[in-house]
């Protein structure tokens, strides 16, 4: 899948590389939430974030923004998963070709992590699902996992 990333967007990769030294694939500018989520390599997620966060904050300071970070996977499913945590998803079912992506959560507060403030995850999972897997990927839906 193609996506189009900006100079804006290069520039903030390039500075994450610099800051931290862990390697970003993806960069979405998210001016709703007025955010930066980068999406990580895999295996480079504990440099991105340093210890205790400290690259995180370091980052928020110099570009002004909230950072969040996904790590990447090949497949929807557990890429799906990367973009809920630390929401625990205990499976993803898919609809129809070009349906739902059923996402099941396992608690009542994990649907709250889940679904984020103002449903800002939500929204995260929908961007990057469609920008990594275009139309493999229909809409995400959460659903709490019944006991």
């Amino acid at each position: 899948m193609e996506r189009n990333i900006g100079f804006k967007e290069r520039r903030y990769i390039e500075e994450l590389r610099i800051l931290t030294k862990s390697t970003a694939l993806d960069c979405v500018i998210d001016d709703r939430f007025d955010r930066v989520i980068y999406v990580i390599r895999p295996g480079d997620m504990g440099l991105a974030i340093g210890k205790k966060g400290d690259n995180i904050k370091r980052l928020q300071s110099v570009l002004g923004k909230r950072i969040e970070m996904v790590e990447y996977a090949e497949t929807p499913e557990e890429f799906i998963t990367n973009i809920f945590k630390p929401a625990e998803v205990v499976r993803i079912e898919r609809g129809a070709e070009n349906g739902p992506l059923n996402v099941f959560v396992k608690q009542r507060s994990d649907l709250g992590i889940a679904i984020g403030k103002a449903g800002c995850n939500i929204e995260k999972a929908r961007i990057l699902s469609r920008r990594f897997f275009g139309s493999d990927v229909g809409e995400v839906l959460l659903i709490q996992e019944e006991v």
